[in-house]
């Protein structure tokens, strides 16, 4: 994680340096460069270190989000929505890869912190119906399925809703 202060310098220098660039003609190479420094105000708000365990769980590489996700040594000093997000992210590893309590114990921490997007807190609570699911509580399974059925207005996770109906009218 690059500190506050360095990313604010190389905001400011990546401004300067385009500024230089336009001012000695260098049209392309200021444009460049503001692009650069748009990349690094994108990193003041967006943590690296999340955006590449998303775009590693969005492959599928599940030992590897998780292994760039340890790197983040004190979540707790990240933004609200980054930490929250920290955690939505664990929870989903350990959902598809470990044990369930883990998991568990990991979406109620995103919740409790604030994911910002409706659809994630749509799919996190859909992952603690399922886990009420697999642990026999099916009052609790079906509290949080009607509040991802509130969450999720474009019915994105409508199958997987039937799907844990299924699975509740079998315990």
């Amino acid at each position: 994680m690059i500190n506050k202060i360095i990313k604010y310098l190389l905001i400011a220098l990546s401004i300067a340096w385009s500024v230089y660039q336009f001012s000695i003609g260098h049209i392309g190479n200021g444009i460049l460069f503001i692009f650069v420094a748009g990349l690094f105000v994108l990193f003041l708000f967006k943590h690296e270190l999340i955006l590449l365990a998303f775009l590693q769980l969005r492959r599928g590489k599940f030992k590897s989000a998780e292994n760039i996700l340890l790197k983040i040594k004190h979540p707790e000093q990240l933004r609200k929505s980054q930490e929250a997000y920290y955690y939505y992210l664990i929870g989903l590893i350990h959902a598809q890869t470990q044990s369930a309590t883990k998991a568990e114990k990991y979406f109620r921490r995103a919740l409790s912190t604030g994911l910002r997007m409706k659809t994630d807190r749509a799919m996190a609570k859909l992952n603690l119906a399922g886990i009420a699911v697999m642990k026999r509580r099916k009052r609790e399974a079906i509290n949080l399925l009607s509040e991802v059925k509130k969450l999720d207005k474009n019915k994105l996770l409508d199958e997987q809703v039937k799907m844990i109906q299924a699975q509740m009218k079998r315990i």
